[in-house]
């Protein structure tokens, strides 16, 4: 069975990202909201790079999904905190994406994540769009209209995330591991809660782990993590000279050892 992809009729143009606004004008709702996409993206993308060896993935912080054409543009548009999406260039002709379109991509973000900055219900709400009217709720977006395989809404507030996998058509609520955390399979990784110090935080972050459980870093605590390990051989090597410093020439010439090595 072979598959289509839709195309514009005859004459029709319609806008990319180039076109179309890349912004809003709203305010980001609090200081949290741009680390906590940055430690997202920086922890899991050594996975993604391993996921996709030819590069063809993108990740969008806080930038539109065009999912259907309006007047003004921006209400056919959601916008949200973080979402990935595999087996897409990166760049567009050599340039950023300024907004994801649908219709020009037609690959829908594996996961969109939402952070909430109310009490929730613009995340939670289902509210289908009704002719005269150009309200919609997020939730019947991600979930009739995009169609995302994965939803999960992160509440900071509460130190908590709920996620929802689309199947039969419909969100269901995803039930957490014994670890509080969600296993998001296509990415071979968990996404839960960590409480820990970031960006000079101390906080409860939304962060990924391994199937097998490990945290999965940021660049910054792999570099952290490499010079503790070899600030440790370091020591390890200094005892074993200091060791080796009490033993007399003759038992360092039968262990095949310089002495004068000790001294460099």
């Amino acid at each position: 069975m072979t598959s289509t992809v839709p195309v514009s009729p005859p004459g029709l143009t319609l806008p990319d990202h180039t076109q179309l606004p890349e912004s809003d004008g709203t305010f980001v709702k609090n200081f949290q909201e741009h680390p906590e996409s940055v430690l997202l993206t920086d922890s899991i993308y050594p996975t993604l790079q391993a996921l996709h060896p030819d590069g063809q993935f993108c990740i969008g912080q806080d930038s539109g999904i065009y999912w259907r054409l309006t007047d003004p543009p921006e209400r056919g548009a959601v916008a949200p905190d973080w979402f990935y999406v595999p087996n897409v260039p990166p760049t567009l002709e050599g340039q950023p994406r300024r907004s994801y379109v649908l219709w020009k991509e037609y690959v829908a973000p594996l996961i969109v994540i939402e952070f909430v900055s109310g009490d929730g219900s613009e995340e939670r709400d289902r509210t289908p769009p009704a002719q005269g009217t150009n309200r919609v709720g997020k939730f019947w977006v991600y979930e009739q209209a995009i169609r995302v395989p994965y939803y999960a809404i992160y509440e900071a507030e509460n130190a908590q995330v709920e996620v929802y996998h689309l199947l039969d058509n419909t969100y269901q609520r995803m039930t957490p591991n014994a670890e509080g955390r969600y296993l998001i399979p296509p990415m071979g990784v968990e996404l839960g809660i960590w409480q820990g110090h970031y960006q000079n935080m101390e906080l409860p972050w939304l962060r990924w782990w391994d199937r097998q459980g490990n945290l999965l870093l940021t660049g910054d605590e792999r570099a952290e993590q490499e010079r503790q390990r070899a600030e440790a051989e370091k020591q390890k090597r200094q005892q074993l000279v200091e060791k080796l410093r009490t033993l007399d020439p003759s038992q360092l010439e039968a262990l095949g050892i310089d002495s004068e090595l000790l001294d460099l």
